[in-house]
């Protein structure tokens, strides 16, 4: 069943739904803010029919069980969210579990993104990334500070790695010259950038490579992208898990470098000794 299917199914007749499936629906369309992250027994305690009501009302729609529906409406409805509802579903966590909360879905994210992702797209992004004249990457608003670090160790394997960041400039005029033999990696995550979106368009136009690095299958940059990888963001927050995606980042430079062994090697020891001369790391003198 496709996820674009499900809100369709929700409004069904009431002639063709129970009283208790009809009370669940309703709630799912005038709060899917809130409900696409309750469990059944807590969507059911809302709603005020018992948690089994609640699979039954899944599995009348389609689906195996309540997990794959609420999968399956986490997927249609996290771009709709907005920073002011993504925030109201976090304000009711207790301040002593916050921590934990967190990192169990960072925690979570990881799990998702290593079952869901793909050797052979991680191992064709690599192969594209190698041979490239210039690199481009490109990540917008929360994806920013995650495509400064991989431009920052991009720069000590490649000769032309450029980052782009908005707040410098244009997109389009840092991107103008893109052209076959180039790579865009473009990095967005819901709600996505639309700037990030129509840039790697402009590049696939002009003949570039463009790697996508986004939260799966339905992510619009997946279809603007020769190779997408996955990687999990799930937050019931305003704020962005980017636990996953800079592990994914972070294995995308080792093999990187794994590629290009000696020639990291040899910079790296040119560049200790540019440290060394200019003090540029603190020595163990340091007070």
């Amino acid at each position: 069943m496709e996820e674009k299917d499900l809100i369709g199914k929700l409004n069904l007749s009431g002639k063709r739904l129970s009283k208790g499936h009809r009370r669940i629906a309703d709630y799912i369309e005038q709060h899917y803010d809130k409900a696409v992250f309750m469990t059944a027994s807590v969507l059911g305690d809302h709603v005020g029919v018992s948690e089994s009501t609640v699979v039954r009302f899944a599995m009348a729609l389609g689906y195996d069980g309540y997990p794959e529906m609420q999968k399956a409406l986490q997927e249609q409805v996290r771009h709709r969210l907005t920073s002011a509802q993504r925030f109201e579903m976090s304000s009711d966590i207790d301040k002593k579990e916050v921590l934990s909360r967190v990192l169990k879905a960072d925690m979570h994210n990881i799990r998702l993104t290593i079952d869901e992702s793909s050797t052979e797209d991680f191992s064709k992004a690599v192969e594209s990334i190698l041979p490239a004249r210039t690199i481009y990457v490109l990540g917008l608003r929360s994806a920013a500070p995650l495509s400064q670090f991989l431009g920052y160790y991009l720069h000590f394997m490649f000769d032309d790695v450029r980052v782009v960041a908005a707040a410098s400039t244009d997109v389009f005029e840092s991107i103008a010259r893109i052209r076959k033999d180039d790579v865009l990696i473009g990095i967005s995550f819901p709600r996505y950038s639309s700037r990030t979106i129509e840039a790697m368009r402009f590049a696939r136009q002009n003949g570039a490579t463009v790697i996508g690095i986004s939260d799966g299958a339905m992510s619009p940059l997946t279809e603007h992208s020769d190779v997408c990888l996955c990687a999990h963001t799930d937050m019931a927050s305003f704020v962005d898990s980017l636990v996953a995606p800079l592990s994914v980042i972070n294995a995308l430079l080792i093999a990187l470098a794994l590629e290009k062994k000696e020639e990291v090697n040899s910079n790296f020891e040119r560049l200790e000794e540019i440290w060394g001369a200019h003090s540029v790391y603190a020595g163990r003198d340091i007070k």
